[in-house]
């Protein structure tokens, strides 16, 4: 793994983050200029839309897509690069909603989706890949025989083989007395998000895949035979149209941009701890916990600590977003007191009010695909599966999406109820600690 702070202050197009510092080139794409005509326009350069892109060249089709800033430039190039099978929704959630027979193929979609991503890193997985495969979810709360319960039900519903790890197990690796059982999933993935984004769109560049950045879209119309989208220099008439803009959508549609909360989430990045680090973490996982306000975090090569969690309506910056982060890692692993943090940063992400993701047509060419907050990398890249195949051939999966809705949002108030919600969750998160652990 390349050195986090040899491009300390280094931003480019991007905000101050570990990923921006650690970027394996700066390839850019031109900003677009004239008039163009394709069968798909896709608006979006974040892992959704990218995804997308790379989904219809691998079929052979030749997309243009559309970026307001740089690829990856918002929440794609800026996350915890946890990579896993699954969906923000609960699968017990998912499986009262729809049924146990259609939960089974939504989950078929991320496990796929897992193999793809795997594939596409191609001859470069050691570089964008960190650590051991493997990601812990952890259990905050004392609950005896519960998470293993859970992995027996997971396990049948997703097709997948997650171990179960006993309390005593878990804390021989990691040494808080916050966590209690755990399960691994042996498959999942720690990645540089931002530049296996930008790997993903550099490929389908090569296929043939045309990309614009520093073109945001100000209009879209339809017209006779299909979509004309407007740029500040140029147009794009297109058959088809995939808007994968989530938060970031700003007054492109009003109806998706009403069906998700802008909600932002944090990560900090420590100093290289040494030899610290062993008095708190030994393994080399992912690891996240059960809570509502929950953690999670990596580790790097040179001992430094990965930290990140929370969701908020705000976006503090500098000193201030650094020291809500560090309390935050000290209830977990108070023996690391006296630790410094290199940088912190946020930023915002798409979050439906059911928790699941956003996929399907509008109407006649009009596609979306949006809503992945706290979901991860796997549905994205679903999302351009079933996209692709449903414009190229017809096929119809991406329908098992149809139950989650573009639901109203709540916007403009809806950030103050959903900061509202956070607030009590927590406080349910902290009753239910007080209850079971003591």
């Amino acid at each position: 793994m390349d050195n986090p702070y040899k491009h300390a202050g280094k931003k480019g197009d991007y905000i101050d983050s570990y990923y921006s510092r650690t970027l394996n080139d700066d390839h850019g794409f031109a900003a677009l200029e004239g008039d163009i005509t394709t069968t798909v326009c896709v608006i979006g350069g974040g892992m959704a839309g990218v995804a997308t892109a790379h989904s219809f060249v691998e079929k052979g089709a030749k997309p243009v897509l559309l970026e307001a800033n740089r690829v990856g430039w918002g929440a794609s190039g800026r996350n915890g690069g946890f990579v896993s099978s699954g969906y923000s929704k609960g699968a017990r959630d998912i499986v009262r909603m729809v049924g146990e027979s259609h939960a089974r193929e939504l989950y078929k979609l991320t496990n796929e989706a897992l193999d793809t991503i795997n594939c596409r890193m191609g001859d470069r997985t050691d570089e964008l890949r960190a650590n051991n495969y493997g990601h812990f979810e952890v259990s905050w709360f004392n609950e005896p025989g519960v998470v293993e319960e859970y992995v027996d039900f997971i396990n049948d519903l997703m097709g997948v083989d997650y171990e179960f790890w006993p309390k005593d197990k878990f804390r021989d690796y990691y040494h808080s007395n916050k966590y209690h059982d755990a399960y691994l999933k042996p498959q999942a993935l720690q990645l540089h998000s931002l530049n296996y984004v930008r790997h993903s769109a550099k490929t389908a560049e090569r296929g043939g895949a045309r990309i614009f950045e520093k073109s945001p879209a100000t209009e879209i119309r339809k017209t006779q035979n299909g979509w004309k989208v407007f740029t500040d220099k140029g147009t794009i008439t297109a058959d088809n149209i995939v808007m994968c803009c989530s938060a970031y959508i700003g007054n492109l549609n009003f109806k998706l941009s009403n069906a998700t909360l802008p909600v932002a989430t944090y990560i900090m990045l420590t100093e290289p701890l040494r030899d610290r680090l062993r008095d708190a973490i030994e393994g080399r996982w992912g690891v996240s916990d059960n809570r509502f306000s929950s953690n999670y975090y990596r580790t790097f090569e040179d001992n430094s600590l990965f930290w990140g969690g929370r969701v908020s309506m705000f976006n503090p910056t500098g000193k201030r977003l650094e020291n809500i982060m560090m309390k935050d890692l000290l209830v977990v692993y108070p023996q690391l007191e006296g630790i410094k943090a290199r940088l912190a940063w946020g930023g915002y992400m798409g979050y439906p009010v059911h928790k699941m993701p956003q996929i399907g047509e509008l109407e006649p060419g009009f596609w979306y695909a949006q809503g992945f907050g706290g979901s991860g990398m796997t549905p994205t890249v679903a999302a351009g599966e079933v996209v692709s195949d449903a414009i190229l051939s017809g096929d119809e999966r991406y329908k098992l999406f149809e139950p989650f809705g573009l639901e109203y949002a709540g916007k403009p108030f809806g950030p103050i109820v959903a900061q509202t919600a956070y607030w009590l969750f927590q406080l349910q998160d902290a009753y239910k600690e007080w209850r079971l652990n003591n």
